[in-house]
Order: C-alpha cells, then structure tokens, then sequence
C-alpha cells in the first residue's frame, strides 16, 4: 500500500471533516489528555456503528471550519474551544447514551509526578504492610503512623492531593507503594454542539422535571409579582378571580345578599348542627377506629376491676 503524500491527507482530512459537520447535527468536543492508543481503539470500537471519532492538529480543525462557514455560519461557535488536545465525536444517537458509553471507557491509572490532579485523593486508613524503615518517608509527607506487629499502620485518613495540585514525586511514589491507582483517564467531554447551539455537558444531567419545577417557579413569582402590583396577567387571574370569590362569600355572609354559590354557607351558618352531621360523615374510619380503642381500654379496665374484686392479682 503506497502511503500518501501530506498534501493529499491534509486535503482528504478537511474533506472528511467537512462531510462529518453537515452529516451529523451533534457532535461533543473532546480532551484526550493521557489517552493512549489502546484505550482511544477501545473506545472506537464501542462507538462504532453509532459515532464517529475524528481528532487533528487544532490548526487544521479551524483552516476547515473557517472554509465552510460560509455554507454553515452557525460553526463559528465551535472555534472557541479549539483548544488543546481536543477533538470531535460526531454522533444522531442521544447524547445521553453516547457520553455514558465515553464515561464508561475511562481506565484506571496511577498517579504520575508532574501530574495535574483531576480529583482528590485520599489515603484511608489502614496497615501498609512495609517495614517500620518507611516510618520516615510517612513522616516527610506529615502522615501519622504507629508500627503494629511490625508494619507501618497508618493511624487516620489524609487527604494527599487536592483537585487541581500537581502530583509531586514522593505523593506518587507513596501511591504505586500502597498499589493505589487513584486517577481513571477517558475522553474528556468539554462542550456540546447541537444543530448551531454550543453548551456544557451537564446541561445534559436536566430532567423533563427540573425544567417542569422550574417553569412552575416562574409561573408562581409572576402571579405573585402581579397580585402585589396589581397587575392582572395569565397567572395571576385565577388568583385573582379565587380572592374575589371570597370577598363574595364573605359579604354574603354577613349581610341579606344571596347567589346560589352561598347557598350552602348561609345554610350552614343558620343551622351548624347541618355541617357538624357532614363532618362527622366525612371521617367514618376515623371515629370508628376511635371508638373501637375506647372500647378496647374500657375492656381492659373491666377486667382489671374484676380482678380486684376477686381478691387476688396476676402475681398472688
């Protein structure tokens, strides 16, 4: 197989790129720090027949957007977050399903010096297993130690490395000594793109009920907004028609004025043995129960007296 010649690739690479932007409405820009050529065919290979990966030189991702701007304007906003060592997952499957496929292709990893760390990292508490002549080396890195049955045990957790610190030497060579991997690398999604609209993975983690509670927040603020002002808007007339209702309710109430919604209250308030009959209906289950409890102690007590009565207890 002849191998081609760089202007060929270069020119078959922004071909390939352009076809997979107007081919595929989404795509996610992707880190690939600390991937290797193994885990990025892993990940291929569980995308494929759903997503296409394409990674490239930065330079040559902008050069082809830049060219086809003018068929799709809406690109531009992917030139932003050209930055590092990214690239693209092209995909028209959920989005959803495609970024729990990359988080599931993340491998373990052990801690490097120079390492800039993606999380914190922990040491529990336990027994080491190395011989006290490590005791100093726990010192250095002011871990508290005791030797037991004569292994180093490390008496509390400690925090080793913070988010974001970079992992010095003896904070690696303590891990790969404990055989602790504390670090898992994958593609990284940094930003999502959807026919025009760039945002961030987690918008992705919404629901259908986030955005219902939310909307229902804002309904509830405007007609509250409206009521104090007053204001009428759509949220607020239903409010607004409940208050006037009562207003009705409550100056029929209190003068001759009568409409057939108060009918029943002016009923009531004639004769209250009425509602009092309604409620005691309303919670049948209640007052039975109630009374079968009343029952039950009377029961109790009567044979507690009948006891008493016989001139002897349970104990005599």
């Amino acid at each position: 197989m002849v191998k081609e010649d760089r202007s060929t690739w270069k020119a078959n690479y922004f071909v390939k790129l352009i076809r997979l932007l107007d081919e595929y409405p989404t795509c996610f820009i992707v880190g690939a720090d600390n991937v290797g050529s193994k885990q990025m065919q892993q990940i291929r290979s569980s995308l494929r027949g759903e997503s296409e990966i394409l990674f490239g030189k930065n330079t040559m991702m902008r050069k082809a957007i830049r060219g086809h701007l003018e068929n799709n304007p809406s690109l531009e906003k992917l030139l932003p977050h050209l930055k590092g060592n990214v690239g693209f997952v092209f995909t028209k499957h959920d989005l959803n399903d495609v970024r729990q496929k990359l988080l599931e292709n993340k491998v373990q990893a052990p801690a490097k010096a120079g390492a800039i760390a993606p999380l914190d990292v922990t040491i529990p508490k336990q027994n080491t297993g190395l011989g006290p002549e490590k005791t100093s080396f726990f010192q250095a890195l002011s871990i508290p130690t005791k030797i037991a049955r004569g292994t180093v045990e490390i008496l509390n957790d400690v925090r080793l490395i913070s988010e974001g610190d970079k992992v010095g030497a003896s904070e690696a060579t303590l891990l790969n000594m404990l055989n602790i991997s504390p670090f898992s690398y994958g593609l990284t999604i940094y930003q999502v793109y959807d026919s025009g609209t760039v945002f961030s993975p987690e918008v992705l983690d919404i629901t259908d009920e986030d955005i219902r509670k939310k909307f229902l927040q804002g309904v509830t603020n405007v007609a509250s907004l409206s009521l104090q002002i007053g204001y009428p808007t759509i949220a607020s007339v239903p409010h607004s028609i409940v208050n006037g209702f009562k207003n009705l309710l409550s100056l029929a109430a209190v003068t001759d004025i009568t409409f057939k919604e108060a009918e029943t209250m002016k009923e009531y308030l004639a004769d209250p043995s009425k509602f009092a009959a309604v409620a005691a209906a309303a919670t049948p289950a209640a007052g039975s129960g109630a009374a079968e409890e009343k029952k039950e102690e009377a029961k109790e007590e009567s044979e507690e007296e009948s006891d008493d009565d016989m001139g002897f207890g349970l104990f005599d």
